[in-house]
C-alpha cells in the first residue's frame, strides 16, 4: 500500500506545484496532438494523485493488487478528465474581454429609475450577455421603462443616454 501513497502524495505534490508555478509548466509541455488540454498538466497530476490515492484505497479494502491498480486507473482517469476538463473552462472564461466603459457607447437599455433633466438616474443595459445597472444623465427627462442608448460615457459610474426614438424621428423634428 506505501507504494500507492507515494504516487499520489508525488501526485499531489505536483498538482500543488502547478497551482504555484502556474503557466510556466504549461508551455513546456507538448500534449497538442493529443488535443491540447486533454493532457493538460494539471490533468496529468490530477490523474497520478488519484491513481495513487484510489489505488491505496481499493488495495486496503480488497487486499488485491490488480483490483487496487484497475480502480486506482479508472479514479485517476475520471479525476484527470474532470482536472482537465476545469482547467478549459477556466482558461475559456479568461479569454472574454474585459468589459471597458467607454464599450458601452451605443448599447441600448432601459431607464430604471427616472433620469431628471439636471441630475442621474439609473439604466439597465446588456453588456456582453450580462445585465449591469449603470447612472444615467439624459438632455431631456426620461420616465422609467424608456428605451434608451448610450450616447457618451461620462466616468466610470456614469453615461448619457438618449431616448430611441430620437434615433427614429427626422433631422427636422430633432430641431
Amino acid at each position: 500500500m506505501g507504494e500507492f501513497l507515494i504516487i499520489g502524495g508525488i501526485g499531489a505534490a505536483l498538482l500543488l506545484v502547478l497551482l504555484v508555478v502556474g503557466d510556466v509548466l504549461e508551455g513546456i509541455n507538448h500534449f497538442e496532438a493529443f488535443g491540447g488540454e486533454l493532457f493538460s498538466s494539471a490533468g496529468l497530476a490530477g490523474f497520478i494523485g488519484a491513481l495513487g490515492f484510489g489505488g491505496a484505497i481499493a488495495l486496503s479494502l480488497t487486499h488485491s493488487y490488480p483490483v487496487a491498480v484497475g480502480a486506482g486507473v479508472v479514479l485517476g482517469l475520471l479525476v484527470g478528465w474532470l482536472v482537465g476538463w476545469l482547467t478549459r473552462k477556466i482558461k475559456d472564461d479568461e479569454s472574454q474581454p474585459a468589459l471597458r466603459t467607454a464599450s458601452l457607447v451605443g448599447l441600448g437599455g432601459t431607464v430604471i429609475s427616472d433620469i431628471p433633466v439636471s441630475g442621474y438616474g439609473e439604466v439597465r443595459l446588456f453588456a456582453g450577455g450580462q445585465p449591469m445597472k449603470i447612472n444615467a444623465r439624459a438632455d431631456h427627462p426620461l420616465a422609467a421603462g424608456t428605451r434608451v442608448w448610450v450616447s457618451d460615457v461620462l466616468s466610470a459610474t456614469a453615461v448619457q443616454v438618449q431616448a430611441t426614438d430620437a434615433l427614429e424621428a427626422g433631422p427636422e423634428e430633432l430641431q
